[in-house]
């Protein structure tokens, strides 16, 4: 990284801003806070709702653990997605027939018309923050969060 300090006894200086795990943290916050308002206004939807809802629109139902892989959400958020979105009868849970301890999770025909609906808004969304980038910026971006990914999967494994 560039613009690294140090400090007066030479031990390099922690400078916020420039410390990536923050600044991802930061452009995370302002992407999903972009199309969120949308969500919110429109369904009452918060953005932990809407990620159990985006996983799920693939079709595929899937375990609340496989949700939680997919988001990077705790089990205590995830659940609590779960809870209010099969209240608001968005979702539905029905036990795997592979696993009886296991409930597979789905969204209800109303969840997935409101999945149809979010998803174009936030593909332009999207479109509208790479719209600096031309195509191979884009490409090598997604590349390189690929890899931020995969490594700090490793680190959370704790294989240095």
């Amino acid at each position: 990284m560039t613009g690294r300090a140090n400090r007066a006894d030479g031990a390099p200086a922690l400078i916020l801003s420039e410390y990536l795990p923050y600044r991802l943290s930061v452009v995370s916050n302002k992407a999903s806070g972009l199309i969120a308002r949308a969500y919110q206004a429109r369904f009452g939807l918060t953005i932990w709702e809407w990620r159990v809802i985006a996983v799920l629109g693939g079709g595929e139902a899937i375990t609340a653990q496989a949700i939680c892989e997919a988001t990077a959400m705790d089990k205590v958020t995830v659940s609590r997605a779960l809870r209010t979105l099969t209240e608001r009868a968005l979702v539905r849970r029905r036990t795997s027939p592979t696993d009886k301890r296991a409930a597979l999770v789905s969204l209800t025909p109303e969840g997935q018309s409101i999945f149809d609906e979010i998803a174009p808004l936030a593909l332009e969304w999207e479109r509208s923050l790479l719209e600096g980038f031309s195509p191979d910026e884009a490409d090598q971006l997604s590349r390189l969060l690929d890899r931020l990914e995969k490594r700090a999967d490793v680190l959370g494994k704790g294989e240095l």
